[in-house]
């Protein structure tokens, strides 16, 4: 029997209090799962009437479940036991959480990182992949589901019978996909990428993978009806009220991984999050925290602590928290749901889609100039080279530490943030992101920490979130050795060299403060960078 549980504290639970009468009364949770487009104003009508088949995923998703079955069992039979998920944002994370939590190994390929690109092109002869997207025109996706293609004929394999494509019926990706002789799995057209955790994306690479979607989706269909009643009770409406209904509004939210057994459950709501209810100036910034945290981190948090579900009740408080609860298939429809309901609050679309063509149209330019063309570094300091982008705001010293200073000095000590944004390898490089901390305790405002381009609202692409006072930190590196992209015009290294410029550029263009480490030589950089930022945390 699945079951959630949301309690608040301090502001969060004033924010309840205010606001789940006036939702219940206006019939918010069953006009959602009605799908009633008019739930968020005129302007969001439109979007909103193509995007709300998630809620009734926990049901129209079963036939999937019979279709991986005997999919696994084909490729079982003829050895393939290795999943390689190639895929970007919304069709990657969810079965990332999924697969880790049911303790079932699969490679996730979000990166456009050569030396990441050829760590999964290996074990050929018993491997399967699931090429995701929604679109069928991502780039990155695009590029990756070539190497593999290319990899496959030079080990004398044929691709058709090693790669399984999902994506919507009819876009570009489908017919080219069903035209060559792949497998192809459609996924609902009427789910965004950020909602499909249900949907064919979230289940095909987890179900080849191993995991019980099965389970996954009892799970979810055991609360719909909890989530769709008009009551006081109703988890998602408690949820969405203490993320979006403070006063005045707490826009940081902070996820924290207090014993959940949903393993990286906070990096996928975060995106949810962050797509779905960013606006500048009203809108708000998931944070995942890295490290311990305390219950009041900052005056302008709402903390959200996510724990087991047999966790034993706790006296926690705080002057905003919310404590949260439940399996994960039940917790990805919580979450999706509260999601809505704070973007209603916040008087936000939360189907809109975030500015991802600007900074693409820069990753484009640059690609078509040469990425190296004008982007002479500000100075070098051993294996570092300095960028700075965003306004004139260093001071004229030539150092790391002092670059540093002047990045942090644009901080708004009362509601800023520092986004670090690190173009690695974030396996091999993974405890980089442990400077999140560091830096939270050398400034006292929130960090985030994002692995680009993995990461939509870590990078130039998320611009629509969060108020405008974030200060960014991004850190590239060359390749050990770059990677062609078969039948393209640009290399790995040059198409993610290009992406991190494009950000950063997008970026400075909204006026926002960009330190832009490129470590020409990795191991050296990194250590600098490493003790660069580590300086002064606790």
């Amino acid at each position: 029997m699945s079951t959630l549980d949301v309690s608040a504290t301090g502001a969060a639970a004033e924010a309840v209090a205010t606001h789940v009468p006036t939702l219940v009364a206006d019939r918010v949770a069953s006009r959602l799962f009605a799908q009633d487009h008019t739930l968020w104003g005129e302007a969001a009508e439109d979007e909103a009437s193509k995007r709300l088949s998630w809620t009734g995923l926990p049901r129209s998703s079963r036939p999937l479940v019979g279709e991986v079955a005997a999919l696994r069992a084909v490729l079982q039979e003829v050895g393939y036991d290795r999943v390689v998920l190639c895929g970007m944002g919304g069709s990657s994370l969810a079965p990332e959480v999924i697969c880790a939590t049911a303790e079932v190994p699969i490679v996730v390929l979000d990166s456009s990182d050569p030396d990441v690109v050829r760590g999964a092109l290996t074990d050929l002869g018993r491997t399967v992949v699931v090429v995701s997207s929604k679109s069928g025109s991502t780039v990155e996706t695009d590029s990756q589901r070539r190497a593999f293609e290319q990899a496959f004929r030079d080990a004398g394999l044929d691709p058709t019978s090693r790669m399984v494509v999902v994506t919507d019926p009819g876009s570009p990706l489908d017919q080219q996909a069903r035209g060559d002789g792949y497998r192809v799995v459609n996924a609902d057209p009427a789910v965004g990428g950020r909602y499909s955790a249900l949907t064919a994306f979230g289940l095909v690479p987890s179900g080849l993978a191993g995991a019980d979607i099965e389970a996954l989706l009892d799970d979810a269909e055991t609360v719909a009806d909890l989530l769709a009643a008009d009551d006081e009770a109703n988890p998602a409406l408690r949820l969405g009220a203490a993320m979006a209904g403070t006063e005045p509004l707490r826009d940081k939210l902070v996820l924290v991984d207090a014993g959940t057994e949903n393993v990286g459950f906070p990096a996928w709501a975060e995106q949810l999050i962050a797509e779905s209810t960013g606006k500048e100036g009203t809108g708000l910034l998931p944070v995942v925290a890295v490290g311990s945290v305390p219950t009041d981190p900052w005056p302008d948090a709402t903390v959200v602590r996510l724990v087991a579900t047999d966790a034993d009740d706790d006296t926690t408080e705080g002057a905003s928290l919310v404590t949260v609860a439940g399996p994960l298939g039940a917790q990805m429809l919580l979450w999706e749901a509260a999601t809505a309901v704070a973007g209603r609050l916040l008087g936000i679309n939360p189907f809109d889609q975030p500015d991802v063509e600007s900074a693409k149209a820069a990753a484009r330019d640059l690609l078509g100039k040469g990425i190296g063309s004008g982007d002479a570094p500000a100075f070098t300091d051993g294996a570092v080279e300095v960028r700075t982008l965003g306004g004139d705001w260093l001071t004229g010293t030539r150092t790391l530490d002092t670059a540093l200073d002047d990045l942090l000095a644009q901080l708004d000590p009362e509601r800023g943030y520092v986004a670090v944004m690190a173009y690695l390898d974030r396996e091999a490089d993974a405890d980089l992101e442990n400077v999140a901390h560091d830096l939270a305790a050398r400034t006292g405002r929130p960090v985030t920490f994002g692995w680009g381009p993995r990461f939509l609202h870590s990078t130039g692409q998320y611009h629509k979130g969060g108020p405008a006072t974030g200060v960014y930190l991004q850190v590239t590196t060359a390749p050990a050795e770059d990677l062609a992209v078969p039948g393209r015009d640009f290399t790995f290294g040059q198409f993610i060299a290009a992406q991190a410029a494009g950000d950063a550029q997008v970026l400075a263009e909204h006026g926002r403060p960009v330190l832009r480490l490129h470590l020409a030589d990795h191991d050296t950089g990194l250590a600098q960078v490493r003790s660069l930022l580590g300086r002064g945390g606790a």
